[in-house]
């Protein structure tokens, strides 16, 4: 079965599913993490799912596709970070921390994946 839009790779599905969970844990987080760990956090663990819409958009283009799927792979380990921070600093519990720091390595494997074999994923010159 082809894959037809983006919204239909696995590793959309987790990131986006990430993004969505760290905005509703952030909302606890002190009022002094505004704009340190909260907006920083959310716009790593956002950009990762918005930076694999752009490449699936760019799979004509093996060069761009493999540069914004570094982009997501990069902005994916910026957001493992704040997770450890957020573990550190005692804004989350150890049991949220491991949850989430999983689905971020499992993205991270899967993005990893995909810049090994970025043909599986490009356009062909004829489709």
């Amino acid at each position: 079965m082809a894959v037809n839009s983006v919204k239909e790779l696995i590793v959309y599905q987790k990131s986006y599913r990430l993004a969505m969970e760290f905005f509703e844990l952030s909302k606890g987080f002190p009022l002094e993490e505004r704009y340190a760990m909260t907006s920083q956090g959310r716009r790593s663990s956002r950009s990762v799912s918005m930076n694999l819409r752009e490449a699936w958009a760019k799979r004509r283009y093996e060069a761009h596709f493999i540069s914004k799927l570094t982009d997501c792979d990069g902005e994916n380990s910026e957001t493992d970070t704040t997770l450890d921070f957020a573990r550190d600093f005692g804004y989350i519990t150890e049991e949220k921390y491991k949850e989430l720091t999983d689905l971020n390595r499992e993205i991270g494997k899967m993005l990893g994946a995909m810049l090994n074999s970025p043909e599986k994923f490009l356009l062909t010159p004829d489709a």
